[in-house]
């Protein structure tokens, strides 16, 4: 009996993880999101500076993510609404 459980947990183990993580199940942030996190508490606090800083960082560090396109946005002057 229990050759026979061992069997049928080893030929169901690869079924048990073969998926890909589903994306907005993720628990961290991709780094361009926590810098336009950054940014937007620079915002907040009204550090212009670094906002700035941060923003041409992510542009810089991450040029295709969403925060980028974002970023360029800001600094062009014309401002996404904060989310």
């Amino acid at each position: 009996m229990i050759p026979r459980l061992l069997i049928a947990l080893w030929l169901t183990a690869p079924f048990q993880c073969a998926s890909d993580p589903d994306p907005d199940r993720r628990i961290e942030d991709t780094p361009s999101e926590a810098l336009w996190d950054l940014a937007e508490a620079f915002r907040e606090a009204g550090d212009t500076d670094a906002r700035e800083r941060t923003l041409r960082q992510i542009v810089e560090r991450y040029p295709d993510s969403s925060e980028a396109e974002m970023a360029r946005m800001v600094l062009a002057g014309d401002e996404p609404a904060p989310e």
